[in-house]
Parts: structure tokens; C-alpha cells; sequence
């Protein structure tokens, strides 16, 4: 059984480059009630908390989200539909692009070796966000997802990409309102996907204007003494992981049965899940495809600034390993809905068992 929220408001405020939200609720807890809250950017992971250390009555909650609404509201917040629209909307959202991107397959610790000191592979930071790639064509800026279909994109995303004074399409994985850019497939109306990646992305630093922190080209490592030192510099910040890219192979969309030109290495894991049932205190069970048979995967607790989601939805956790033996996830952290990754990707070949997690900490 799912507890429903006693009230929930959600505010926002955006003005000059500042683009803010803010959530309130009333949730049950035990024989009483808390408020809470969560804040920050827009786009951006969101700080959370209680308006009331211990439970309340429901006539004591709702007088303390009243205020905490009202001034709010004061500061010049305001619901979705009045605050100024954070995202540029085209009209298309939804309707396939006819572009498909490259996507990447896992590799195992025991090739990192030949990676990090051989001379094929570039090294790039894996940032933690949403696949997105962006064209422009005369005025338009379009954003596209992984899946291929039209996406609105952020303000300061597309009014960075309007600075591009002719045509193009950029490949990169967006985090918050930043696009971190690491491919250049089209300019001027011509198609770059059959040139080397290296000769892709030098010309990715000439297109990306400066001066824009929303668009932003990804540090790629060249060198083996230089992959080697950022490798352990990026593995010790707790960043996502890294990825490998073939410096001579050309853009394959889509993604091989295993290997690929492309390949990334995953500090922290995590995978994509499809939501089969919702339990109490904000918490849902998770089930993974194993061949044609949903398997479970553990639950997960939904934090207060997401909305917990419905059954049949797909939704990204964080966690440290799965146990072989019943196949769910140790120390799962919600990250969100994953509206462009299709139920068939769910499947336990994602995930790192318990084994497999130890031996790629030695490495």
C-alpha cells in the first residue's frame, strides 16, 4: 500500500540567470505528520529537509506548509504554469528525429591496463547526466534524447548553441542546465560521421563558442602518462567513471552485442530498472529482465524532492553491488525517472555482482 501525501506544492522562481524550485509537502510518519521540503537549481540534484524535527498533528502541519508556502510565494515564487518556461519548447516533443547515437558497452577491469597505456583509445570524464544531443538548423535549436526522439532542452543550453553561427549537431550528456559536448556529427549541413573521432572532436573545440558555462567541451586525455594520472584523479573525486573512444574509428550509431569503438568504466555503479509495485514509506520494488522473465531487484526508498513513480516506470539507481544469489542491489540510491530508456533495456546484464565489484575496487 502506498501512503499518499497529506499536500504537496511545488514553487518556482527564475529571473536573469537564476532558474530555482522549491517543493513542500505534508507526508505521514508513524501516528503524525512532518513537512518537508526540498530546494535548489533547477535540473540540479536538490538539498532536502523537515520543516518539523518531530511528528505534528495535521492541524499543526498544515499551519506550518501554509507559512512556509506563503513565504515562498512572498519572494516571488510561483506554480509551473505562471513561472517563466525553463526549457525552450518546439512543438515536436515526442516525435522521432530519424538520429540515433552511439551507445557504449561496459568493459571488465582486466582490459583497463591495455586502455590506459596503449596509443588507440582517448580518455574521457563519464559524467553522470541525461544523453542529449542538440542541432541547429537556421533559427531552431532541437534537442534530441538517447532514443532518438525531440526533447526541450534548457534556456542557457539552447541560447549557448544559438551562438554557433552556422549549423550543427553536438553529441553530450547533459547535467543539469550544462550540455558536457564530446562529439561534432553535422556542420554546415555536412555529415561527420565517417571521419576519425579525433578529427571529430578538434573540430568540436573550434564550433563551441566561449564564454558559455552551459556548453562546455569534455576533457579528453590522449596521452598514456596523461590517461593514467586522470584516471586516478577522476577515480578518487567519486565521479561516475570514465570512457574510452577509439581515436580512428568513425561514429556507429546504435549499440554492438559487446566491444564497440566506444567503452566506458564505471566507478560507481548503476542501472536502469522497472518499477513493479509501491510500498509503504516512499519505497518501491524494482524487477529486472533475466531473458524473457521479470526477476526482482530489491526495493528502493523515494527521497522527498522526487515524485515516487508509478508501476511499469523506469527509474535509475545508484548502488554498490548485487547479490548473485538473489539478485538484489546493496545500498540502492534513487536517482530518477528514465523516460528514454525503453523496459527491454532492463535486464540483470547490467548489473555487478558482489564478486565483481571487490576486484575492480583492487584495480
Amino acid at each position: 500500500m502506498n501512503i499518499p501525501t497529506i499536500a504537496s506544492t511545488s514553487l518556482y522562481f527564475r529571473e536573469g540567470n537564476s532558474d530555482k524550485e522549491y517543493h513542500a509537502a505534508i507526508e505521514p510518519n508513524g501516528e503524525g505528520y512532518l513537512v518537508t521540503f526540498a530546494y535548489g537549481r533547477r535540473g540540479n540534484t536538490l538539498t532536502t529537509g523537515t520543516k518539523t524535527q518531530t511528528i505534528v498533528t495535521l492541524h499543526q502541519a498544515h499551519s506550518i506548509y501554509n507559512k512556509l508556502v506563503a513565504s515562498k510565494v512572498s519572494k516571488g515564487y510561483c506554480p509551473e504554469g505562471e513561472a517563466k518556461a525553463p526549457y525552450q519548447q518546439s512543438g515536436t516533443e515526442g516525435n522521432d528525429s530519424g538520429i540515433r547515437c552511439q551507445l557504449l558497452n561496459p568493459v571488465e577491469h582486466t582490459e583497463l591496463q591495455k586502455l590506459l597505456i596503449g596509443h588507440t583509445h582517448c580518455l574521457q570524464e563519464k559524467h553522470d547526466g541525461r544523453r542529449l544531443m542538440v542541432r541547429k538548423q537556421d533559427d531552431t535549436v532541437t534537442g534530441i534524447n538517447r532514443r532518438g526522439l525531440v526533447v526541450a532542452i534548457p534556456d542557457p543550453i539552447r541560447e549557448a548553441v544559438e551562438h554557433i553561427p552556422f549549423d550543427v549537431l553536438i553529441d553530450g550528456e547533459a547535467v543539469g542546465d550544462t550540455l558536457h559536448a564530446f562529439d561534432l556529427l553535422e556542420v554546415k549541413g555536412n555529415c561527420l560521421r565517417h571521419r576519425r573521432y579525433i578529427d571529430r572532436h578538434a573540430g568540436l573545440l573550434m564550433t563551441i563558442p566561449s564564454g558559455f558555462d552551459a556548453l562546455r567541451w569534455v576533457t579528453t586525455a590522449t596521452d598514456p602518462n596523461d590517461k593514467i594520472e586522470i584516471y586516478e584523479e577522476l577515480k578518487a573525486s567519486g565521479v561516475e567513471g570514465v570512457v574510452f573512444k577509439d581515436m580512428d574509428a568513425p561514429y556507429s550509431p546504435g549499440r554492438p552485442n559487446s566491444g564497440g569503438s566506444q567503452l566506458k568504466f564505471k566507478f560507481v555503479e548503476s542501472a536502469s530498472f522497472i518499477v513493479t509495485a509501491r510500498n509503504e514509506k516512499r519505497s518501491v520494488t524494482l524487477c529486472l529482465f533475466e531473458g524473457e522473465v521479470l526477476v526482482p531487484a530489491g526495493n528502493v526508498t523515494i527521497p522527498p524532492n522526487h515524485a515516487v513513480p508509478a508501476v511499469g516506470e523506469v527509474v535509475e539507481c545508484r548502488y554498490l553491488y548485487a547479490f548473485r544469489e538473489s539478485g538484489s542491489i546493496y545500498q540502492p540510491v534513487y536517482q530518477g525517472k528514465r523516460c528514454d530508456i525503453p523496459t527491454s533495456e532492463c535486464t540483470t546484464d547490467q548489473l555487478k555482482y558482489k564478486v565483481q565489484a571487490e576486484a575492480a575496487l583492487k584495480t
